[in-house]
């Protein structure tokens, strides 16, 4: 599927997505990802002489290595795992139940797709208005999701059955309204806020204490945005960040999110000011 993104994504067997995946690479195409799709629920091998086949693989590729714009929704991808940054093995289940498609109760395609999987994946990639291509549109599953998310569709399909069966299913959803498909802003699309704004604006005062939410570090807020702490490493100043990842030995630390402020009794994130900051800003 292509999108506005300028960003491509296949799915199938090994074999495929190895020849595929090749193909690809030959075209200039960049890999930005190759993703399991494992299937919660799958297909039993009944004859009992291999592995059930419990997953597909998936390619997300790029037009080329040079690519710096493409759309990754990292904030929505991340709510959608419940805060946790999303990895590249999906464990979904396969189409069954009443989104089967059936004519004549049998199955109306033999591959038809979960909902839930291209949900994900247009969630991922694609934004509101966006069009997105389908050349092998089966059943329509993609059109259907892109659809009801608010994205324009194309798509191909050589059977006409298919193609029937696509096109009244994708005439029968109803979008979802603007609120509801709205993805959260991206972080990094926030004005960039120093820490010593938060101590100029008086949100906290020189002097203040600080520590980490385990309150195993202290540091002390110094009256030009920096912070000094003291442990069995040595005597640590710079800012929130740097001593941050001194007094632990690490290479790198988010000192929004490690340092705590006193307020009421609680220890409360310095993130919670830096958003305080930011309202004013917008």
């Amino acid at each position: 599927m292509l999108k506005d993104s300028g960003t491509l994504w296949v799915i199938g067997s090994y074999h495929n997505i190895f020849r595929l995946g090749t193909a690809l690479q030959d075209l200039g195409f960049w890999m930005l990802n190759d993703v399991v799709w494992r299937k919660a629920n799958p297909m039993p091998n009944f004859r009992g002489k291999r592995f059930t086949n419990a997953h597909e693989t998936m390619i997300w590729c790029a037009r080329d290595k040079d690519q710096k714009r493409y759309t990754f929704n990292y904030e929505a991808m991340k709510q959608l795992n419940e805060g946790i940054q999303m990895r590249s093995d999906w464990l979904l289940p396969i189409c069954s139940g009443g989104e089967r498609l059936k004519i004549d109760g049998k199955k109306a395609h033999p591959t038809q797709k979960p909902e839930a999987l291209l949900f994900r994946v247009l969630l991922a990639s694609t934004n509101k208005g966006d069009t997105v291509l389908d050349p092998f549109a089966g059943s329509g599953t993609t059109g259907a999701v892109a659809k009801r998310l608010g994205r324009n569709f194309i798509g191909i399909e050589r059977d006409p059955d298919y193609a029937r069966i696509a096109k009244d299913r994708i005439m029968d959803i109803v979008p979802l309204s603007d609120e509801e498909i709205a993805a959260p802003p991206s972080k990094r699309s926030e004005p960039r806020v120093p820490f010593g704004i938060v101590v100029e604006t008086g949100l906290l005062t020189p002097g203040a204490m600080l520590s980490d939410h385990g309150r195993r570090y202290q540091a002390r807020v110094r009256a030009d945005g920096t912070i000094v702490a003291s442990n069995a490493r040595g005597e640590h100043r710079g800012s929130i960040h740097q001593v941050g990842a001194a007094v632990q030995g690490a290479p790198a630390c988010n000192g929004w999110t490690f340092w705590h402020f006193h307020a009421e009794g609680k220890l409360l994130p310095l993130d919670l000011l830096r958003q305080q900051i930011r309202a004013r800003i917008i």
